[in-house]
């Protein structure tokens, strides 16, 4: 029995007929046939009609919760670690360190800006000297300030501490100046009030994360610091300014900005000199240097070197020339000579060698301590080689070799010494030398020791990702059989026993646990086991090495072997761009070497019978080819235009970062200005626009649900939101003073509103993601009647075209059975669908379309205006792979019978490539000095009183591509059915002749095992994907770790690639669970409206 429904439309636009009667048709039909099941077949769809939410999800935090243990334990073998141990007027002036030169007349911003260090270090020689002061990266101030107080060498992995100043437990100058009674004065940076509380006589501590702040920590200091000299209630005053290193993160040091307040600081040093006492040293220094664009936290010369200024009222240094005066000063060197000169002992974990200008020879120049350099020098001996000899005896990390040769240095020492001074006489300049020498080869071999790796957890962090990365490849190939059969029950339980058992065992052998091999064991042993229940289920065409070889997965393989290069690495975002490019060009010469891209003449016969045109006629080939031509062009042009806002690593040599990474307050061209504003808000007005007309283009905007008010309003609100706060935020601080407190206002209020408004638009569409529109119709009174066009508005206003194209005659051939049988028992013959729906073709695309659209504007606020082109682009670039992926499913369907619950490695591929692509394109780097610290202060200008909000911040910020990338992950699944085109598909089934028709995603719920297997594999494929480059990075650290750029090339990669991958697999799984909470809503929607027969 059939049933045709006539709706009166054009007979040129193509038939909706299939099993299931529904879809958002991209024209309308003139009929649709409908064929009717037995009762028998309907009830046995209705027991399997079930799609596997929980299976898929279950497994997917697995597979993830896998991949963290292999990073957690590589990472933890890996990164420097080190034991610690506990066991003068200081000023602080953050500044590039620049000479000054008289010769140069037209000096930069950050030039001659110091005049006062140069005249009192030539003026007065025996009172002032200047030195190269040279830090240990990473150059971030909470490791800067650990290491001059402490004398300790910092490690890679300190740097993650930065947002979190917890206290030093080490022993360290503050420490032993507390303990003899001296009153230690601070005021200014609070990272030093977190570093050492309770530890000041008095603090005046200022809020110093604000970067966009230039005075208030610099002016707070200044009321202060004077009437502070002219008492007598101190010992040691630290008084740590931040004006100059607020200034570089904000404007870069080539700003008139700049000059200003190294300018200030000029003034500040000369009105402190006047005010010493004879018996005060000032010391003058900078915790760090800047990159050109004002950046620090790497180990280039620009960010490691700084200055040291020292002055003395009274005499202190000898005559020029009189003794070899050192070139660089490290800043370990600072904590013995402050230490000596205080009269307080070493810290104990110290390192650094005595400052020995500061020291006479011989001791009869009247000195602060009386010591002679030779004197400090043997005290900074003994104290070096007593924490030595501590140190390895509980670390055991220092070769026997280097430890052996460094005691026999120190006893041969000892000996010289005692016995010189048993004799009365003064020890020869080759025992200083020999101290001299002594102290550096500690340091030196301190420094390769603590360069330790943990040789088992690295290997067990390899071993457990390399087989993560084939289980996610076996996951790909099986997803079907893990979905159905539910085989990871047992490998899980398994897992957890076993590490259970570990854990037992470590507490019952050694008396404590150690929680990364538990965790390890556990997630091998569940691996391993989930492995081994496959290998029966597998079939033997899935473990063909063919398989493994496709063209897309040769790119993969390349892009992996690129990150064992040093030069690759640091050219990242060119080669990804590269590879990206070749990848895309691939997919229509693939095509066209089968045949597919061109219709065949009519005439032609000789071709096999698989590659003839049997399903689609020559004018559609020809429109999906145009198709497909016209968004490769448009995915190279955006490929190509994304090269314009890469940013530039140091070792790059002449690369100059693109302007648009400047904040438009950086931007001192008014005109130019201007254009960079224009441009970035026509590409925020696109990119709503673009999002807009996509989801009215397919009828998903008709319906008065929260989520179509979000689609409408809370998308164009906060864009007008983020263009006022652009604008607000890119007016120069003197050019409105009379409108300082709005405008200080508005800078909290907009980008607040923006996250308040995004936000609540994120949170409607999780609480009702249906987009869809239901209109029932009245019946008739007899079959056959030719029915005028709908003349139904819905309540948005959409056109009666728009009406038209996503008109859908039936929502489910279940209610539609059940409507005709209830009609039929009525004794009503109405052959028009009983019920018509708008938006139902992409109920899956649309919501995540508006999650990834929400998204992308929350991780543009974040960014600075000019990043909101590049946002255009990438979207752009990702609707350019989803139709090429598109076009070449419904072109491949010429070749054979096309699967659409299951998406090939190229499109996956690609879609990973492109977010490692736009990482770049944005203006990010794997490097630490690139990470745009100003995120976090985005709506929070005054700065944040924790610190999870910041940190959380700059993560959405750093990895913001990775996150919409991921989210977006399931569209490469929907989007060939969103695309699809009337005869891409051959009905397979027993007596089915005709081609079947576009009913688009609505083809899912038809088949829902087939749904979550598909699901299941695209969410696999794109973990192996990112799992294999997080794979590659992790060898790269482990064969190069010795290798001269790990800590500054590969040591980083790993980092941010780790990072991405853990972040970007979060937003995947988040991804994944937005399609279930729609496929909830859908059959929501069904048993309300056939609550008996609903699936």
């Amino acid at each position: 029995m059939s049933t045709e429904v006539e709706t009166g439309l054009r007979d040129d636009q193509y038939l909706n007929k299939t099993d299931m009667q529904l879809g958002s048709m991209s024209a309308p039909c003139s009929g649709c046939a409908v064929h009717i099941y037995n009762p028998e077949e309907r009830e046995d769809e209705r027991r399997e009609a079930r799609m596997r939410r929980l299976p898929v999800l279950v497994t997917l935090i697995w597979v993830c919760s896998v991949f963290y243990t292999g990073i957690f334990l590589f990472v933890g073998g890996f990164l420097l670690v080190r034991l610690e141990g506990s066991g003068a007027d200081h000023r602080c002036s953050e500044g590039r360190f620049h000479r000054y030169d008289p010769e140069n007349t037209a000096p930069k911003p950050f030039e001659n800006k110091l005049p006062v260090l140069d005249e009192m270090a030539s003026s007065h020689p025996s009172h002032a000297r200047l030195y190269t002061f040279r830090a240990d990266p990473p150059t971030t101030t909470m490791q800067r300030i650990k290491g001059f107080t402490t004398g300790s060498l910092p490690t890679f992995i300190d740097v993650g501490n930065n947002f979190a100043s917890n206290a030093i437990l080490e022993d360290n100058l503050v420490h032993q100046l507390g303990q003899v009674g001296k009153r230690v004065v601070f005021m200014g940076d609070d990272t030093w009030v977190s570093l050492f509380p309770k530890k000041f006589h008095r603090s005046l501590p200022f809020p110093s994360f604000n970067v966009k702040d230039l005075h208030t920590v610099d002016n707070g200091i200044l009321q202060n610091i004077y009437p502070t000299m002219e008492g007598d209630d101190w010992d040691v005053l630290i008084a740590h300014f931040l004006g100059v290193d607020h200034c570089g993160h904000r404007f870069g040091p080539d700003h008139p900005a700049m000059a200003e307040k190294l300018s200030q600081m000029d003034g500040v040093i000369r009105s402190v000199i006047k005010r010493l006492k004879n018996d005060t040293l000032l010391v003058v220094m900078g915790d760090h240097g800047m990159t050109d664009t004002g950046d620090h936290g790497g180990e280039s010369q620009k960010e490691t070197d700084a200055a040291l200024f020292l002055y003395s009222s009274s005499p202190l240094f000898p005559a020029p020339g009189s003794q070899v005066e050192p070139e660089v000063v490290p800043q370990t060197d600072l904590v013995p000579t402050l230490a000596l000169l205080l009269g307080v002992p070493i810290p104990y974990s110290s390192v650094g060698q005595v400052l020995l200008p500061l020291f006479p020879r011989n001791g009869s120049r009247g000195a602060p301590t009386g010591l002679s350099q030779a004197e400090a020098l043997w005290i900074n001996v003994k104290q070096v080689n007593r924490f030595l000899e501590t140190y390895s005896n509980m670390a055991k990390d220092i070769p026997p070799d280097s430890l052996s040769r460094l005691r026999a240095d120190f006893s041969n020492i000892s000996s010289q010494y005692l016995a010189a001074v048993h004799k009365g006489h003064l020890p020869s300049p080759e025992l200083v030398v020999s101290m001299q020498n002594y102290l550096t080869a500690v340091r030196e071999t301190c420094r390769a020791s603590w360069a330790r790796f943990n040789p088992f957890k690295m290997a067990a962090g390899l071993l457990i990702l390399g087989v993560a990365c084939m289980l996610c490849y076996v996951l790909s190939e099986l997803s079907h059989v893990v979905v159905q059969e539910g085989l990871l029950k047992l490998p899980i339980l398994s897992g957890l026993a076993v590490g259970l058992l570990v854990a037992t065992g470590q507490l019952f052998l050694q008396g404590y646990l150690e929680l990364s091999w538990c965790v390890g064991a556990a997630a091998l042993s569940s691996e391993v086991l989930f492995l081994w229940r496959t290998r029966g289920v597998s079939p033997k065409e899935r473990w063909s090495p063919s398989g493994l070889l496709t063209p897309a997965l040769l790119v993969l393989f390349l892009r992996c072997a690129s990150l064992l290069s040093d030069s690759y690495v640091i050219y990242e975002g060119n080669v990804v761009t590269f590879l990206l490019f070749t990848l895309s060009i691939y997919v229509p010469l693939h095509l066209n070497w089968d045949g597919l891209l061109v219709p065949l003449p009519p005439s032609d016969t000789q071709k096999q019978p698989r590659l003839l045109p049997t399903a689609l006629p020559s004018s559609v080939v020809r429109r999906q080819a145009t198709i497909l031509l016209a968004w490769l062009g448009v995915l190279v042009g955006s490929l190509y235009l994304s090269l314009s806002f890469h940013n530039c690593r140091e070792e790059q040599g002449t690369c100059q970062p693109s302007p648009f990474l400047s904040p438009l307050s950086r931007v001192q061209n008014s005109q130019l200005r201007n254009l960079h504003y224009v441009l970035s808000v026509g590409s925020l007005a696109l990119w709503g626009y673009l999002l807009h007309r996509w989801l009215r283009h397919y009828g998903n905007l008709n319906c008065t649900s929260v989520t179509v008010f979000s689609a409408c309003f809370l998308i164009p609100l906060p864009c007008v939101c983020m263009g006022l706060h652009w604008a607000v935020s890119a007016t120069p601080e003197d050019t409105f003073r009379n409108l300082s407190e709005l405008i200080g206002l508005a800078q909290v209020f907009l980008p607040r509103a923006t996250f308040c408004l995004l936000g609540l638009g994120l949170l409607l569409l999780w609480v009702d993601p249906m987009m869809v529109f239901l209109k029932s119709r009245t019946p008739l009174n007899s079959r056959g009647t030719s029915l005028p066009p709908p003349k139904y508005r819905a309540s948005t206003g959409i056109s009666p075209q728009a009406e038209l194209h996503h008109l859908i005659p039936q929502l489910y051939q279940r209610i539609r059975h059940s409507l005709e049988d209830g009609a039929t028992e009525s004794g009503e013959t109405d052959c028009r669908p009983a019920v018509e729906a708008y938006g139902l073709g992409t109920v899956y695309s649309a919501p995540l379309v508006l999650l990834c659209g929400l998204l992308g504007l929350v991780l543009l606020l974040l960014h600075p205006e000019g990043m909101a082109l590049a946002f255009l682009l990438l979207l752009l670039e990702a609707g350019a792979i989803l139709h090429i992926h598109a076009c070449s499913t419904n072109l491949s369907s010429l070749h054979k019978h096309s699967n659409y619950f299951s998406v090939p490695w190229a499109p996956v591929v690609s879609w990973s490539l492109a977010a490692t692509q736009f990482f770049h394109s944005t203006g990010h780097l794997p490097t630490f000095p690139s990470i745009q610290w100003g995120a976090a202060f985005v709506g929070f200008p005054q700065g944040h009183t924790g610190t999870a909000l910041p940190a959380s911040l700059v993560i959405l910020n750093t990895f913001s591509s990775h996150i919409i990338f991921a989210v977006g992950c399931p569209l490469l699944l929907f989007w060939p059915l969103v695309c699809e085109v009337r005869g891409t598909r051959s009905t397979r089934s027993a007596g089915a002749e005709e081609s079947e028709d576009a009913v688009m995603e609505m083809r899912l719920r038809e088949n829902p095992h087939k749904f979550s297997s598909g699901l299941l594999q695209l969410a696999a494929r794109y973990l192996f994907v990112n799992g294999a480059q997080v794979f590659a990075s992790v060898c790269a650290a482990a064969i190069l770790r010795r290798h001269l750029m790990v800590w500054k090339v590969f040591a980083p990669k790993l980092m941010f690639e780790a990072s991405g991958f853990i972040v970007g697999s979060v937003f995947v799984i988040l991804g994944f669970a937005m399609v279930m909470r729609v496929d909830v809503s859908v059959g929501g929607l069904f048993k309300k409206l056939l609550p008996q027969n609903s699936r």
